[in-house]
């Protein structure tokens, strides 16, 4: 998402919409679509991941000052490895909670256009109603997939030094010998609450911008996706960033961090500690990667599925 949404990690474009495009369906799902949803994705997750990882920091833990000084303990503790703690499980997963979404999403949008499968182009023109409904039902779909990914990714990212965990495998291990089963969709109901609302906003501003910068008749321009893929992750990620913070602490509860009981208990622990601004801790983060990660994303995206999938001249 909003690549992202972690960094999101959403590599899904409604490009799926043009009427120019046919691909070979499998499974249900854009086969191609996924292919290139997993490689963008992979490669916007490695551009993003540093800052990732200061605003992980940042949210789940209350001993830093601001950016500089996660940045600077983070650097003086670990160096340049430390920015990267956690990147090789969610890039290496990134195509499984792309097959849901890329599922999901194409299957929900194709029952609300009321088109028929493996011929998108012949059904009615999705609406922006549709095209938000579609993304929210991908968003909930994903959470299952996601929640465990993130869960271990967060954990990672916010352990300094010779820490519990050896690396992802045996932060599962740990996790399902001491939680059981459960703990690894610890938070999953807060990924839940800031997914599936954002999942569904996050297209939006990408094609009403990719459409406002590309002239009546043209395929949009590596300007114009750039810019919209851009500017959705900035959009997205400002609605996301108080559930975000939530689902950070809630993560790391029982693991180092405070223990919270659930998502209402969370909420108002931390703002009868910290005030409302701690609702926007890494908002600033957030905004300066979603728009390098979201535009790397949805140009490599795009680009992979024009090679892939061109449209007919």
């Amino acid at each position: 998402m909003y690549a992202d949404i972690e960094g999101k990690r959403i590599t899904l474009s409604t490009s799926i919409l043009k009427e120019q495009r046919v691909c070979h369906i499998v499974q249900g799902m854009p086969f191609m679509e996924f292919i290139a949803g997993s490689l963008s994705g992979a490669l916007g997750l490695a551009v993003g991941h540093p800052l990732d990882t200061v605003k992980v920091c940042l949210q789940a833990q209350s001993v830093y000052t601001g950016i500089f000084h996660c940045m600077s303990k983070t650097y003086s503790k670990e160096g340049l490895h430390g920015f990267f703690k956690g990147m090789a499980f969610p890039v290496l997963t990134t195509g499984i909670t792309n097959s849901v979404v890329f599922g999901s999403y194409s299957n929900a949008l194709d029952h609300l256009t009321q088109s028929q499968q493996g011929g998108r182009g012949h059904g009615k023109a999705a609406s922006a109603a549709q095209v938000f409904t579609a993304g929210c039902f991908s968003g909930l779909m994903q959470v299952g997939a996601y929640a465990p990914i993130d869960l271990v990714k967060v954990r990672l990212q916010n352990q300094t030094g010779v820490g519990r965990y050896r690396g992802p495998v045996h932060c599962v291990a740990v996790i399902l010998r001491e939680e059981g089963p459960r703990g690894l969709f610890r938070g999953g109901l807060a990924v839940a609450l800031r997914d599936v609302p954002c999942y569904g906003l996050y297209f939006l501003p990408y094609e009403v911008t990719r459409k406002a910068l590309t002239r009546s008749g043209e395929e949009p321009g590596t300007f114009a996706t750039i810019m919209a893929g851009g500017l959705a992750g900035v959009v997205t990620w400002s609605f996301a960033t108080p559930m975000d913070v939530v689902k950070a602490r809630l993560q790391m509860s029982g693991a180092g961090g405070r223990e919270y009981r659930g998502v209402l208990h969370c909420i108002a622990a931390s703002y009868r500690e910290e005030g409302l601004r701690v609702f926007y801790k890494g908002l600033l983060l957030n905004s300066l990667r979603a728009f390098p990660v979201n535009a790397v994303t949805f140009l490599s995206y795009e680009s992979l599925m024009s090679l892939y999938c061109p449209p007919p001249r």
